[in-house]
């Protein structure tokens, strides 16, 4: 490999193992592998990012959405550490991500030169299954292979670190010597699976019981067909982790959806009426949201022992692939006779659908943010690919999206960063170019990076063969979410200083870029602005104007929690006209009966007759 670069090795051994694109921004700490990408017509692609936590953020979504491992590059310093946010994303949501960084010349090293951050304490924690530090041409390709065999395996981070003077080296390979490290691509499949012992204690637990709950997160994707079987055989309901929203259609009568703060009130009654418990793929944090601990008997399907029995006194934890796992399970189980616990459940989520019908067709000022995810809910487009922020945004994907057939969709699970909604939707695009991808975002997170992400859309969607990428700024000028919990959780009134944050016109800006957009003000424009949208020939900003004050508390939300809102009216909320109005509409819906004959279009029936409405 003579007059091979040490920058050049490397992207020959990331091509070697699939990389079709890097994610990155540039630096001068890694102007080696910048020449070496001009050296190799750039492939794997270099992906620009407006900034590195967005690159990050657009690896884990690329992760997420493809299967494989992401990977994102940026300089030394503060390249580096602006990759942290969305490398630990990835970590807790447990999403394969390998990051390449620069660092100063190994000379300078130790010497509080220009740029030098200690980057093995800094990714330390991030990446603590494998960071290492290139120094001689020798070490590679080991660590390369390392990176990415640790990453698809324990499902992480790890990372590179690359001296500047190194990328610059001529590579030769690791010899046949002592203290030399060969090394070789690939890694090999495999899905353990628990002894039988194990599996039968577990079709014990699960036959003795009469009333079992079923919990998947993103663990069961690849076991639709096993859980469904499943759920048929011992009478169950399926509720969804958020970060499992996807795993199962949410079409089916026996699914309840989302669980937790984000959750579906079935999801809430299946946890309090169940006798058992099977949990799948899943670790879901919030154990008040399961059944109390006396309460079920519980067994518990997870491929990683590490992150096993972490949320209920289980009777039984299985270790192993979920599809392996249940297929070896099924024949143990026996079909439940009394259905009884099914239909009940089935009538729990039947009535739910109502309510969401009805509460997306609650009047608002201006505009109702439940009414405008609800009337996207029938016009998703069967491969659509959802990415929802983190704040009251995720209330509504959660709750008023139903998830059918080959969508996917996914979110901050576990840090619940804001800021990835836009990048993973981005990501998404370089993963399935073919397929259209939604973002729900909150005028919050579109003003912290999305809409400069909107730039890099720009620079890329004519390389989509389908280029629609829509974005959803749900506009109401309030970090809404934060306003929520402070009210609902503290009994604070909303402080202005910090939840205030200034109108934007996102559609003109996105107008400005080369892109399109519109705005909308009133709930009679909603599904004209989701249809042109959808009909776009490029990418598509909607800034819909909606209403602070529809709460995005939880349709179980506790005494104490309604009490605490309450004190934040008495102690002068700015908006507590409005929000005791649109609070008392939207609680109303869930007391009404259910009607046999309701129109199930989405936002059927949905406006009064004043003006502002029409």
């Amino acid at each position: 490999m003579a007059g091979t670069k040490v920058s050049d090795y490397i992207l020959q051994r990331l091509r070697e193992w699939d990389v079709d694109h890097v994610f990155a921004y540039a630096g001068d700490g890694i102007n080696g592998l910048l020449a070496a990408w001009g050296r190799a017509d750039n492939e794997p692609k270099f992906v620009q990012a407006r900034h590195e936590e967005m690159a990050a953020f657009q690896a884990v979504g690329y992760a997420k959405f493809s299967g494989k491992v992401g990977v994102c590059a940026a300089t030394s310093g503060p390249g580096a550490i602006h990759l942290l946010n969305g490398l630990y994303d990835a970590k807790l949501d447990h999403v394969p991500v390998v990051a390449l960084v620069g660092q100063t010349n190994r000379s300078a090293m130790g010497g509080s030169y220009q740029q030098e951050v200690d980057l093995a304490s800094l990714f330390k924690d991030v990446a603590s299954d494998f960071c290492e530090t290139a120094t001689v041409p020798e070490q590679l390709p080991n660590l390369i292979d390392r990176a990415f065999r640790t990453a698809y395996a324990r499902r992480t981070v790890t990372a590179i670190i690359l001296p500047g003077d190194v990328q610059e080296l001529e590579y030769s390979p690791p010899t046949h010597a002592f203290k030399m490290v060969p090394s070789s691509l690939g890694l090999g499949r495999y899905a353990p699976v628990p002894a039988d012992e194990d599996l039968q204690r577990a079709a014990d637990v699960l036959n003795a019981g009469e009333k079992v709950a079923v919990l998947i997160g993103q663990g069961a994707r690849g076991a639709r067909e096993e859980v469904e079987r499943l759920a048929d055989v011992l009478g169950a309901g399926v509720a969804k982790a958020l970060l499992g929203k996807d795993a199962l259609p949410d079409d089916l009568p026996y699914v309840t959806g989302s669980i937790g703060l984000l959750g579906t009130r079935p999801s809430y009654e299946l946890m309090q009426g169940c006798d058992t418990l099977l949990m799948i793929g899943s670790s879901f944090p919030y154990t008040q949201f399961l059944p109390e601990l006396d309460q079920a008997r519980a067994v518990q399907i997870d491929i990683d022992p590490h992150m096993i029995g972490l949320r209920y006194p289980n009777e039984v934890n299985l270790v192993g692939d979920a599809r392996e796992t249940l297929r070896r399970l099924l024949p143990k189980l026996h079909r439940k006779q009394d259905r009884a616990w099914r239909e009940e459940i089935e009538k729990n989520v039947a009535r739910w659908w109502e309510v969401m019908q009805r509460r997306a067709a609650v009047s608002a000022d201006p505009v109702n943010p439940e009414y405008v995810v609800h009337a996207l809910d029938g016009k998703l487009p069967d491969d659509v690919i959802l990415a929802a922020d983190s704040g009251s945004a995720a209330n509504w994907y959660a709750r008023h999206l139903r998830l059918r057939g080959r969508m996917r969709g996914s979110l901050s699970g576990t840090l619940a960063t804001m800021g990835p909604g836009v990048p993973y939707a981005i990501g998404a695009k370089f993963a399935h170019p073919d397929r259209p991808a939604i973002a729900l975002v909150g005028d919050g997170a579109m003003q912290m990076n999305g809409m400069m992400e909107m730039v890099t859309a720009a620079k890329y969607y004519r390389e989509w063969s389908d280029p629609r990428l829509i974005v959803a700024v749900l506009n109401n000028g309030d970090l809404n979410q934060v306003t929520w919990e402070m009210r609902a959780m503290s009994g604070a009134p909303q402080f202005e200083e910090s939840q205030h944050i200034p109108d934007l016109p996102y559609a003109d800006i996105a107008r400005h870029i080369g892109l399109d957009g519109v705005r909308v003000e009133k709930p009679k424009q909603v599904e004209a602005a989701w249809d042109r949208a959808l009909a776009a020939d490029r990418p598509f900003v909607i800034d819909f104007r909606t209403d602070p004050a529809v709460p995005p508390i939880p349709p179980h939300a506790s005494l104490d929690q309604i009490e605490a809102a309450a004190t934040a009216i008495l102690k002068g909320d700015s908006d507590r006209g409005s929000m005791v109005k649109q609070g008392l509409k939207a609680k109303v819906q869930e007391m009404l009966p259910g009607s046999r004959h309701r129109d199930d279009r989405p936002g059927a029936g949905k406006h009064d007759s004043t003006e502002e409405n029409k």
